[in-house]
């Protein structure tokens, strides 16, 4: 039998969204911030390249507006980028005053531009590490909170649903110990899933927890045919995707093709700082040989840069590139797109609520709509900031009682280890068919045998749940299956082209009837909505 404890607000996951949201809510009550590993470990400590935030006033504003929109491919909701631009320099400065240190140059913030950015507004700290220190200045700000406590290793395996609301969340520790924990709100804030793609940035947590468990408890979920793949991981055989920051562009690198050409100029006239989906998109038709199968090779060149230290500009990309003998300076870097960050995930309005009473959801695992069909670079960090802090005032707004959970029932048994193995090739094929049926470029024969293979992977686990079995793992993996599930399904409704949804058989876009969000149902309907 579970043990029972309550809280007043409870936080699943430590990135930048739940951080922010748990220091305004610890003003007014207990918080219990859940992550499945150290707080450190989050989508937000691994972004390089900075925070994009307009703090010279209104035109700045302005133009960082503009550019939101244009990069989202006609489907950013207004409202949602009009709240993201005028209220992250409030939510900066006030990041800043907490102890986050971005790299300064005489006693000034310095700048840098990335695709799609009309000008230099991105902050950066230590060169490459804006996301880690971010997460650090927020950690060390709310471990010292008196009414804030963490379970870290702890994993939420399900949402305590009574009728339309959520009251409360099931957690499992990593000895195994199992916990009910009732609440008079929940937000998800658990980040994105790239871990569904076999070739993703995002660290072995981002499977997509949160967002599953929303869909399953009822709430809706939106925009989950757009998955973001950045332009340029390290493409190394036996080496993970390691993030090459956008950054490194905005500092004037090129992309050569393996005839050593410059080829962005076919493509679109910002070259290499177009939107993200434009430069993935090129990079992979560069590097498709002329037979099915084959592939060839796509650099980042950064050998023609004078006037900057780039060891020093970036320090973590240079230690990894080292590590397998490679420099920026002196080398071409092979490079490739990887999925990296997902524009959809549960439906929210402007203040994080979602379609169920009592659950809430900020940053990654939420849609607001203010991505639109493709996030502007660097505009990921100042979200979670924003749409964190208005979840935390919402839920605080909205003053739900208390309402305990009953205990749960039911003993769960461990997996043995002919069981982990076998879990382990069923997240493995999941995520081999979503890379090749569901990645960059797609069409319908190769959505429905995505489709197939998901519907595999779901019954594969499914014996597992039926024979009593539960793990961190058998969670991701029922996670990642559901997500997969929604990309599938809300790729294979629009049958158009936009943003980061390409499809080969619908190249075109199609605002007469597309120009809408995607709204996906648990039962795998979709229907699309003007917001």
């Amino acid at each position: 039998m579970a043990t029972k404890s309550q809280v007043d607000f409870l936080v699943m996951g430590a990135g930048v969204a739940g951080l922010r949201a748990a220091v305004e809510l610890a003003r007014h009550g207990e918080v219990l911030v859940v992550t499945k590993e150290a707080v450190a470990e989050s989508n937000t400590h691994y972004a390089q390249g900075g925070i994009a935030v307009a703090m010279e006033g209104d035109e700045d504003v302005a133009l960082h507006f503009e550019d939101t929109v244009n990069a989202g491919d006609g489907l950013v909701f207004r409202p949602a980028a009009q709240v993201l631009v005028a209220e992250g320099p409030v939510r900066v400065a006030e990041l800043i005053e907490w102890g986050a240190a971005f790299d300064t140059e005489d006693g000034e913030l310095l700048r840098t531009r990335e695709g799609a950015h009309s000008l230099p507004r991105i902050l950066h700290a230590n060169g490459d590490a804006t996301g880690a220190e971010i997460s650090r200045s927020l950690a060390a700000f709310a471990r010292v909170h008196k009414r804030i406590r963490f379970a870290e290793w702890t994993t939420v395996t399900g949402l305590v649903v009574d009728g339309d609301r959520v009251i409360g969340a099931d957690l499992l520790d990593r000895e195994g110990n199992r916990e009910r924990v009732s609440a008079r709100t929940v937000l998800i804030a658990a980040g994105g899933a790239g871990q569904v793609y076999s070739d993703t940035t995002n660290p072995a947590v981002a499977t997509g927890d949160g967002i599953a468990l929303a869909s399953q408890a009822g709430a809706a979920l939106a925009d989950m045919e757009f998955y973001q793949f950045h332009p340029t991981a390290l493409s190394l055989a036996g080496a993970p995707r390691f993030l090459l920051s956008e950054a490194l562009r905005g500092e004037g690198a090129y992309l050569r093709n393996d005839r050593g050409e410059r080829f962005m100029e076919r493509y679109h006239p910002l070259l290499e700082l177009a939107p993200r989906d434009v430069v993935a998109r090129a990079i992979t038709r560069e590097g498709m040989g002329a037979r099915p199968g084959e592939t060839r090779l796509v650099h980042l060149d950064m050998r023609h840069i004078r006037g900057i230290d780039l060891h020093q500009r970036f320090p973590g990309i240079s230690a990894t590139l080292a590590r397998y003998g490679l420099d920026l300076a002196s080398d071409l870097i092979p490079v490739r797109p990887a999925a990296h960050y997902l524009m959809g995930g549960i439906k929210t309005d402007l203040a994080g609520r979602t379609t169920l009473r009592g659950l809430y959801a900020a940053g990654e695992a939420a849609c607001t709509g203010v991505h639109g069909a493709n996030r502007l670079a660097s505009n990921s960090l100042l979200e979670g900031l924003v749409f964190g802090a208005r979840a935390a005032f919402s839920m605080l707004d909205d003053d739900l009682v208390l309402q305990e959970a009953d205990a749960s029932d039911g003993s769960v048994w461990s997996l043995s280890h002919t069981e982990e193995s076998e879990l382990e090739s069923i997240i493995a094929r999941l995520q081999a068919s979503m890379w090749a049926y569901a990645g960059l470029l797609r069409e319908e024969t190769t959505l429905l045998q995505g489709l197939a293979a998901q519907e595999a992977c779901a019954e594969g686990l499914a014996q597992m749940f039926a024979a009593g079995k539960g793990s961190r793992r058998l969670a991701e993996g029922e996670a990642m299956s559901h997500v997969a599930r929604a990309i599938l399904h809300s790729a294979l409704a629009r049958t158009e082209s936009r943003g980061a949804h390409y499809r080969n058989d619908f190249p075109k876009r199609d605002d007469e009837h597309f120009q809408k969000h995607s709204v996906t149902t648990g039962d795998g309907g979709v229907e699309f909505e003007e917001w």
